[in-house]
């Protein structure tokens, strides 16, 4: 991988976090932090982001089935880019499955960053 490109992107999954509600009591610190790392190996930084030198911030709501599936992702907040709006609705369905959540189904808002150094 290109230096530019690990460089940018080790920083977008520095950005990586995940807030939860309150339906995830049941979640497990270990649940969340496979799912944080599973987004982060898929997160990728989009060429057409950084030829424009985009950066910014979105909130994808992503909704997990009992088994793991992505049953649902939507932007909750945008980035101001849609080339990183569409990375980040992508970032889940890329991962395309999660281990299944503890207490079964579950939803989590999830900040996805991109800055460029």
């Amino acid at each position: 991988m290109p230096a530019l490109r690990m460089r940018n992107l080790a920083i977008a999954l520095a950005g990586i976090a995940l807030a939860t509600g309150p339906a995830f009591a049941a979640a497990t610190p270990e649940w969340t932090a496979k799912v944080r790392q599973l987004l982060a190996a898929k997160q990728e930084y989009p060429r057409a982001a950084q030829m424009r030198g985009d950066e910014g911030t979105a909130k994808v709501k992503l909704d997990v089935a009992a088994d793991g599936s992505v049953a649902g992702v939507e932007l909750v907040q945008p980035s101001g880019s849609s080339a990183l709006d569409r990375e980040a609705l992508a970032v889940p369905k890329k991962v395309g499955a999660f281990p299944a959540p503890p207490g079964g189904a579950a939803s989590l808002v999830v900040p996805l960053t991109w800055k460029m150094m």
